[in-house]
């Protein structure tokens, strides 16, 4: 029988700052213990799995016989953003930060950037995502000009009216960018931020659209693809490896959507991984710091994970994980937090035990291919032993 593993990122789902929190300007974050207080939150079938058991959750009463194999991971890569994370989950460790700009970027880069694109540039300073389009929208309207900001994370935004810049366009300015963005320059991500709308009124469309760097090693992705079995990419997964390992993706503008994708490929025939993100939790909730927003997500994530289970067949194997914080209760900022990440492992193969604190995402990865008996050079240790039945 085929060996299908379903790894699904719930984005920016931390459950507590690191210990180099602070150094990052996080201490105190985490995300779990923000949404927990919401009368929204719901998790009781994440609970049964073993979520509330884990490490450090001490806040939130665990259950006497967890379901799942379960514990948490912290980062070894120098960052807090969905790029390393995911990175990371797959066995690459970036030791080196991507470059930030706490004071916007350098007046060549977008002097060049200006140039090949035939528009200027508004803004370029970090900002919220929201507010930037409250401050210079219309002017961005009236003008032409490009909406150009970053954040605390290694990102160049790129936001425009869909009346003003057709979408084609926006991505083709993007590619631009991304092009012009390497080396010392090179952030983790050129992102397409399109809004629609009237000035009080401007809203971000679901087509937004991420370029990253391309990983700067093999990943996991690339050797089970190259064993000959599938690697399916649902949501932003495809743009995250730009597409490299990848044997077949869909986009999704929504976590119901990926949901739904995932249901798809549940009740399909393959042998590999489908490698799932839902990012309305960090894009839509914790960016805003949404509390009750991000509350209601969980729970409704939480009502699908019986159906999801539901599917699995003998020999499937689910993770539940996350890629970094961003505690939307955390009101120094908006930005991602420096959190460990929850994995909850399950399967009719799997036994519950209680992995501990291990360092590293990339365990999960070494252990996904161990699973699909892949062999792959990347970091990281299979702890499949540890939770397998005999």
């Amino acid at each position: 029988m085929s060996k299908r593993v379903f790894l699904i990122v719930l984005d920016s789902f931390g459950i507590g700052e690191m210990a180099d929190a602070e150094k990052f300007g996080d201490k105190g974050a985490n995300t779990l213990r923000s949404v927990s207080k919401s009368e929204y939150f719901d998790l009781k079938n994440l609970k049964s799995m073993g979520l509330f058991n884990i490490d450090g959750v001490d806040f939130l009463e665990g259950v006497a016989f967890p379901t799942a194999a379960f514990g948490r991971f912290s980062e070894l890569s120098q960052g807090k953003d969905t790029t390393v994370g995911h990175w990371e989950i797959c066995g690459v460790i970036s030791e080196k930060p991507l470059p930030t700009y706490p004071q916007g970027f350098p007046d060549e880069i977008i002097k060049e950037f200006s140039q090949k694109c035939g528009r200027g540039v508004l803004c370029n300073k970090p900002y919220s995502g929201t507010d930037v389009l409250a401050d210079f929208g219309q002017k961005h309207i009236e003008s032409g000009d490009l909406i150009v900001y970053t954040s605390a994370d290694s990102v160049f935004q790129i936001a425009a009216h869909e009346n003003v810049v057709p979408l084609s366009k926006l991505y083709e300015y993007c590619e631009i960018a991304r092009k012009l963005l390497r080396g010392e320059h090179g952030v983790g991500r050129v992102i397409a931020r399109p809004f629609t709308g009237e000035e009080g009124r401007f809203r971000r469309t679901a087509d937004r659209h991420d370029y990253s760097l391309a990983p700067p090693f093999k990943t996991i992705l690339d050797y089970i693809s190259e064993n000959e079995q599938k690697v399916i990419a649902v949501g932003k997964i495809k743009d995250i490896f730009t597409g490299r390992g990848i044997t077949e993706y869909v986009y999704t503008a929504s976590n119901s959507e990926g949901v739904e994708r995932t249901l798809e490929y549940l009740k399909k025939d393959f042998s590999g991984l489908c490698f799932v993100n839902l990012v309305d939790f960090d894009m839509v909730y914790g960016h805003r710091n949404d509390v009750d927003g991000y509350a209601k997500a969980l729970a409704d994530f939480d009502k699908a994970v019986p159906e999801i289970v539901k599917n699995l067949r003998d020999e499937d194997l689910l993770i539940i994980t996350a890629d970094h914080g961003c505690d939307p209760g955390f009101t120094e900022s908006t930005d991602h937090t420096r959190e460990h990440i929850p994995a909850l492992i399950f399967g009719k193969r799997i036994k519950s035990c209680n992995l501990g604190t291990k360092q590293g995402f990339c365990h999960i990865g070494k252990t996904v291919c161990d699973y699909l008996k892949v062999s792959a050079d990347v970091c990281g240790e299979s702890f499949l032993k540890e939770i397998i039945k005999d």
